[in-house]
């Protein structure tokens, strides 16, 4: 089932995101109710997904050089400025999350986001791409 896996998927971004408004002072998440945080989440969450699914090949294609040059080190600008996006968005869309600066908050915040939703999806089995 597909649609079980963007679920998962779309729940491990969203805890990734909520550990780095933990870890980060810079990184707010609004909202008094648990509810609405949770709420919150899941829409970053989604604007996540979509800006990384959309705007993340149009970026590599286009700066490939830029990561051979600086060695890979250019994705760490790049999540960054994705995730500032997202910042940026989310407000648009009413969402009370955001991110206070771009160096070192967002930089870092996306660093962590990725780490966590790396770790938690080696934990978390995909039914997708099981061998059997």
């Amino acid at each position: 089932m597909p649609a079980v896996g963007i679920l998962i998927r779309l729940a491990i971004t969203a805890v990734a995101l909520w550990i780095a408004t933990l870890v980060f002072s810079g990184i707010t998440l609004g909202g008094g109710r648990t509810v609405v945080k949770i709420a919150t989440l899941v829409g970053v969450a989604i604007i996540f997904g979509i800006v990384n699914a959309v705007l993340r090949p149009i970026i590599k294609t286009l700066g490939c050089g830029l990561y051979v040059l600086t060695l890979g080190l250019f994705a760490l600008v790049v999540n960054g400025a994705l995730f500032m996006l997202v910042s940026y968005l989310s407000g648009k869309l009413g969402l009370a999350f955001h991110v206070d600066h771009f160096w070192p908050t967002a930089v870092f915040g996306a660093l962590l986001v990725g780490i966590v939703s790396w770790a938690l999806n080696a934990v978390v089995p995909d039914k997708g791409n099981r061998d059997d």
